[in-house]
Order: structure tokens, then C-alpha cells, then sequence
């Protein structure tokens, strides 16, 4: 795969030259593919908010480069511009971030901008609030009428709605009940799909990470030090723990199993991997034994 978008040595230091100067992302090399669904990971205040704002143009780096599709971001104002559209960005609590007077307005903001016809503007706009599981009698409502749920599902439509090549998603599911954690994901599951978009997830739920991504990226004080497959990540228990993010409750588990001298692989962190890792060990070592 081709990596749609990457950074090379981005810096990025806020209040520079200040005495309130903070390095918020230190030479950091990242990518992502064509198609791929990556999760990335930090505690609060690690620089992963800031890199996602890099990704969409909204942050210019102090050093360093972001390329799109192998083009620099901001090479001029008219790629710049484009990158923003190609390149969405969902905000968390993105509900706050409605403005219109109807959800079909709200949602066809973008594409209007984009400088759209009418007839796509609403193609797009009825397809993505399909995505995101909208009924066509709400598309004349005030956003404002809507639960908190739905009002996060239009906030996220009117980004699906710019159909962009890259779907940027900062804690998407925060606030929402086990339910509506659930149906979001599944309605980002089927952007994925559809589109073969990459899709980028940024979250602090271990578990919500562990079964949605193909790839992790984790963050910690404007570094990268691990990404790979969760299996590959979550290897690293102790230093996630150190970094204040934990892992997966059953990764915790076959931590404490390994730890107490049983020969399980650690890096499990589903049930289903859970369950095929000790009936192996079952089925190798007799009844009884791990």
C-alpha cells in the first residue's frame, strides 16, 4: 500500500520564542495508507490532537513537512485549501459545532463550499446522512431538536458529505452510552467500506481501538515510540501503562497469567483470541493445565 498521507520530522512548537514556549510534536514520522484503518493513541496532552490538526492544514508546522498524496500541504494557498476537503476532520463533541438552521444545511455546508452543483450537494448529503443513520424526515429539522446522539451524527455526516480521501476522527464516541458507541463505530465501519477511505481513529479506549483498527499509532510527549498491529503494541503493556494508557482489560489478564509464570501469549487483547489461546494451551498441555 501507498501511504496517502505522511509527516517527515514535523516539529511543531506553540509560543515560540516566549517563555511559555512548548514543543507539542518533536521530529515525528508518520503515514498512513490507501484504505487503512489506523487508531492512534495518547493521554491527554501527548501531541495526538495536534497532529491530526497538521493532517487537515489547520496547523502549520514550525519544521518539517505534511504531504498529501505525496505533495506538500503547503507548497501554496490552493493545495492548502484543497488538502482541508480531501482531508476531514471531526472534532470530538462536533455536536457543539452546529450552526445551521436545518440538518440538510448543516450537512451540505462542505459540499457547498466545495462549489458543488445542487443536484450532487444533495446526492451527497442524503447519502451521508444515510451513513450515519439519519431518516430523510429529519433533514428538515433544527439540529438543535435532536438528541445529543443525533446531533453527533449530523455533525459527522457533514464531513462524510465532502466524500474526503481521509477521514479524521478525534474520540468520536465520547460521552455516549454502550449503544451509541456501537452504532457510531459501525457507522464508520461502513464509511470505511463503501469508500475505501483511510479512516484514522483517535481514541483513549483501548478496547474501542483493539477491535475497530488495522494499525495503531501511539503518542507520548510529541513522539512516536510504538505502532503496529494492536497484537505488536500491546506487547509493550508495561511501558502504555508507564505512559498512562493501560491496555485492554483480557491483555491486562494474560499479563498477570504470563507474569505468574503461565505460557500465555500476552498480547492477546480479544475474546475471541482469549478464548482460541487457552484451549490451546488446553489442548497441548492435558485437561486442566495452563
Amino acid at each position: 500500500m501507498n501511504a496517502i498521507i505522511e509527516t517527515k520530522q514535523l516539529t511543531h512548537i506553540y509560543s515560540a520564542g516566549t517563555p511559555f514556549e512548548r514543543g507539542a510534536l518533536l521530529e515525528v514520522d508518520f503515514s498512513a495508507m490507501e484504505g487503512e484503518y489506523l487508531g492512534i493513541i495518547g493521554h491527554t496532552g501527548s501531541g495526538k490532537s495536534t497532529l491530526i490538526q497538521h493532517l487537515n492544514a489547520l496547523l502549520k508546522p514550525t519544521s518539517g513537512q505534511v504531504l498529501f498524496q505525496g505533495q506538500d500541504v503547503w507548497a501554496d494557498p490552493a493545495r492548502t485549501r484543497q488538502t482541508r476537503f480531501q482531508v476531514g476532520l471531526v472534532f470530538q463533541y462536533p455536536e457543539y459545532q452546529l450552526f445551521e438552521e436545518t440538518v440538510y444545511k448543516d450537512i451540505s455546508f462542505g459540499p457547498k463550499n466545495m462549489g458543488l452543483d445542487e443536484k450532487e450537494v444533495d446526492r451527497r448529503v442524503r447519502e451521508a446522512a444515510a451513513f450515519v443513520g439519519l431518516r430523510d424526515d429529519q433533514l428538515e429539522k433544527s439540529p438543535f431538536e435532536l438528541s445529543g446522539g443525533q446531533k453527533r451524527r449530523v455533525a459527522i455526516a457533514g464531513v462524510i458529505a465532502m466524500e474526503p480521501k481521509v477521514l479524521i476522527l478525534d474520540e468520536p464516541t465520547a460521552g455516549l452510552d454502550p449503544v451509541g458507541v456501537e452504532s457510531i463505530l459501525g457507522n464508520i465501519r461502513d464509511y470505511h467500506r463503501a469508500h475505501n477511505a483511510t479512516v484514522i481513529l483517535v481514541s483513549h479506549s483501548m478496547e474501542e481501538v483493539a477491535r475497530t483498527v488495522d494499525r495503531l499509532v501511539v503518542v507520548n510527549d510529541g513522539k512516536i515510540p510504538f505502532q503496529g498491529t494492536p497484537r505488536q503494541v500491546f506487547q509493550h503493556g508495561d511501558e502504555l501503562e508507564h505512559m498512562g494508557l493501560g491496555v485492554p482489560q483480557l491483555t491486562r489478564v494474560f499479563h498477570r497469567l504470563r507474569a505468574m509464570g503461565a505460557d500465555v501469549d500476552p498480547s492477546v487483547y480479544t475474546l475471541e483470541q482469549a478464548k482460541a489461546a487457552l484451549l490451546a494451551k488446553l489442548g497441548k498441555n492435558g485437561k486442566g493445565a495452563v
